[in-house]
């Protein structure tokens, strides 16, 4: 498990390069393989195994990190709207798919609801900050990506206030606040200043998902 950590995190160090050097060829090496570091500790946690048994916990998060590798693909190409929409539904699918693992573990309801009214304050305002510079045909998608994560996070809480494992709300609050990075690389204001914060709080998010599983 140490060397499969060690890989992902090496292989984001060689992304992060590559991004800053604007080389995409090696971004087209180096993100893949970060994201089957991920992919990999899961397995290596036994999250196949666990799924055979009927584990609805590992099946969500294994079925998370595959379509979140998905995503990390997808999103490579630029200027490439069709294959960003695809994108943003494999990680749209995938944030569904952590929520009921999450939720397979118990939600404590109140921790939730009171989740759920600062999500939806946080998602209106984050909406309102994208909405001048989103394109017309992406606004949907991306609206519902909002609320899906938004869902993920508010079931993430609830798990863990409900006695489930702490690192449950580590890994799904890396990741939320990760997609703010690719919002505003995408929409706000493209640079590598972005993807030097989100890029590894995206990663250590998953990681800590992945090492959750076992």
């Amino acid at each position: 498990m140490t060397a499969l950590v060690a890989l992902t995190l090496l292989a984001l160090i060689a992304l992060l390069g590559a991004q800053y050097l604007d080389h995409q060829r090696a971004v087209w090496i180096a993100k893949p393989l970060a994201s089957t570091g991920f992919v990999a500790v899961a397995v290596e946690r036994g999250g196949l195994g666990q799924i055979a048994n009927g584990d609805v916990y590992a099946m969500g998060m294994m079925a998370g990190l595959v379509l979140s590798w998905w995503g990390d693909v997808l999103l490579i190409p630029k200027n490439r709207p069709s294959l960003f929409r695809a994108g943003l539904f494999a990680f749209l699918l995938g944030h569904v798919a952590y929520a009921l693992a999450f939720a397979s573990k118990g939600l404590d309801t109140g921790a939730a609801g009171a989740s759920a009214l600062v999500l939806g304050i946080i998602g209106i305002a984050v909406l309102r900050w994208l909405r001048p510079a989103v394109p017309d045909p992406l606004l949907l998608p991306v609206r519902a990506y909002v609320i899906v994560i938004s869902a993920m996070l508010l079931c993430a809480v609830g798990a863990v206030v409900y006695g489930g494992d702490s690192r449950i709300l580590l890994g799904a609050g890396l990741f939320y606040v990760s997609d703010l990075a690719v919002a505003r690389d995408r929409f706000i204001a493209p640079g590598f200043a972005n993807a030097a914060w989100g890029l590894p709080l995206y990663y250590g998010g998953q990681l800590v998902l992945a090492l959750t599983l076992g």
